[in-house]
């Protein structure tokens, strides 16, 4: 009997982000509703579940860290790449292809950046 209790709730213990499809179906199809549960999505079926229960403003279970990105001139990258192409140079001349495979990435992703820069 201890056993059909722990199986009937682990849905209840975990977030609702973090259950699958078919968790969060077992638990719409408890809940009286109009429209068709297994037409929904996941994010349709937990916004539908929230909305039954009251939960507003929960924040979500992932929360990624906002990454800012320094844009440099069209200037600045052209010194970037000129310094990198140096030290492929002398990376080339000691002989060290992964360092420059490496470093010619780089300067092909800094170009890329340049010419964007240019047409803006």
């Amino acid at each position: 009997m201890a056993e059909e209790t722990k199986k009937k709730e682990p849905h209840e213990e975990k977030p609702l982000e973090k259950m699958t499809v078919k968790e969060l179906r077992e638990i719409a199809l408890a809940i009286p509703h109009s429209t068709a549960v297994h037409d929904m999505k996941k994010d349709e079926i937990v916004a539908f579940i929230k909305e039954v229960r009251g939960i507003k403003g929960e924040a979500s279970v992932k929360k990624r860290k906002k990454v800012v990105k320094l844009k440099m001139t069209k200037a600045e990258l052209k010194a970037k790449i000129r310094k990198l192409k140096e030290t492929r140079l002398q990376v080339l001349e000691a002989k060290d292809g992964k360092t420059a495979k490496i470093l010619r990435h780089r300067i092909s992703r800094l170009k890329k950046k340049s010419r964007k820069a240019a047409g803006v």
